[in-house]
């Protein structure tokens, strides 16, 4: 889907995605002092404004004039500051300072795509820095719920151990992971992908 695809999305009533964080983000979260933070593919931005709210300053970035006007919205009912950025994730730039935690959640991208996205996204960590990125995994199509039903849109873990490995960050968790969805029908499990790695402090 393009932007302007998104945009459409985005213009309704109902939010598209829950306002609650995603339970990934929470979890790796837990225990880091709080520093720079950018959301790639934020969205609505509720994993932005979570992180903002535990104290990090924060830059959503996505490609959807729509779906960032929304996050405003919901930035200033919580009353966070959040800096957007209208830009798609393998086109945006990072700043050159980098920063301390660098989030990708279900930026679910074909090829080539995907990997420019996964690149510029591991080269944003700054010493000392984590990447965090979760996503449908090829598997969901077959075991489990939800997610794209074109298998050109889902990850494997070597997707995004390749691109951390290629930005000399250490992977410190690479796996499929179970993640619970609830449904009127009651709980469901999707397969994810889920990655996380971090970038040497020079000289350590």
């Amino acid at each position: 889907m393009g932007s302007q695809q998104w945009d459409e999305r985005y213009s309704g009533d109902e939010l598209v995605w829950t306002s609650t964080p995603d339970q990934f983000l929470v979890a790796e979260v837990a225990g880091l002092p709080a520093g720079r933070a950018v959301d790639l593919a934020c969205g609505e931005g509720r994993n932005s404004i979570w992180l903002a709210e535990q104290g990090w300053q924060v830059t959503g970035v996505d490609f959807s004039a729509v779906g960032l006007a929304r996050a405003q919205r919901f930035a200033d009912l919580w009353d966070v500051k959040v800096t957007w950025v209208e830009a798609s994730v393998e086109d945006w730039t990072p700043p050159s300072h980098g920063f301390d935690l660098v989030v990708v959640l279900y930026l679910q991208l074909p090829q080539p795509a995907r990997e420019a996205a996964l690149a510029v996204a591991a080269a944003s960590v700054a010493p000392g820095g984590a990447l965090l990125v979760g996503a449908h995994d090829q598997d969901n199509l077959t075991r489990g719920y939800g997610g794209p039903p074109n298998a050109d849109m889902l990850y494997q873990v070597s997707d995004v151990t390749v691109a951390a490995a290629a930005a000399d960050l250490n992977v410190e968790r690479a796996e499929q992971a179970v993640r619970v969805v609830d449904t009127d029908a009651g709980p469901k499990e999707a397969i994810d992908t889920v990655v996380r790695a971090r970038r040497p402090v020079d000289g350590l």
